[in-house]
């Protein structure tokens, strides 16, 4: 009952009228949207509604949240859901934006009763059990701004919330059979270690060598790069 009627809410969403507002920052801002046939500008546009109207988005360190940061964000994190069957990433509830990097502080287990604190400075985060995602605006906005570089924030860590959908963190979204989860693995497990090589041997590689660091990192890098 309750998914009938969320479905029922989210065609309604779907079916509203684009604010024109909205549609001036997403073709300032996405340049990529202009080279979507209509059928796909149409679809992303209405997923771009749904997100905004399920998921929290909150300005940090100062940051004063505008239509501008919501609808930039969102539009990038809808074209991971073009053409698919689609939760609107379950595993996510809020989205805190930063105005540029930010550092988290954490305590690492070394060990026996050792432990080590310290921050690490990022652009970007999200896990599984956090239900939030942690972004920076510049590098969000920049991502969005250059589709041709190979380097997308927004994109990388939304490519994260797809792996989470099957509740597993190992570089596979949701598939629908077990043949097509097969398929993935092998194509999949080939080019992870033929970058894991080239990264060892020092070669110069398309892919950004972070994705040597796991599948679930090779999966996000790879996302960002197609």
């Amino acid at each position: 009952m309750f998914g009938f009627l969320k479905q029922r809410r989210r065609q309604r969403l779907r079916a509203q009228s684009f604010p024109p507002a909205w549609q001036s920052i997403v073709t300032r801002n996405l340049p990529i949207f202009r080279r979507l046939p209509p059928e796909d500008q149409t679809e992303l546009l209405g997923h771009v509604q749904v997100f905004l109207a399920e998921k929290h988005l909150e300005g940090c360190g100062g940051l004063e949240l505008t239509d501008e940061i919501r609808v930039t964000i969102a539009a990038q994190a809808c074209l991971l859901l073009l053409h698919r069957e689609t939760d609107y990433y379950p595993q996510l509830i809020t989205i805190l934006v930063y105005p540029s990097g930010y550092t988290a502080y954490e305590a690492r287990h070394l060990g026996g009763n050792i432990w080590e604190e310290g921050g690490q400075e990022r652009l970007g985060h999200t896990a599984r059990r956090l239900g939030a995602m942690v972004l920076a605006w510049d590098s969000a906005k920049r991502g969005a701004a250059d589709p041709s570089d190979g380097r997308n924030l927004v994109l990388h860590e939304f490519a994260h919330q797809l792996d989470f959908e099957d509740f597993q963190t190992d570089g596979a979204p949701a598939l629908a059979t077990r043949a097509e989860y097969l398929a993935w693995s092998r194509v999949m497990s080939k080019d992870f270690e033929a970058l894991r090589a080239a990264n060892e041997a020092g070669m110069a590689t398309v892919l950004d060598t972070y994705g040597a660091k796991d599948p679930a990192e090779f999966f996000a890098v790879v996302t960002e790069a197609f």
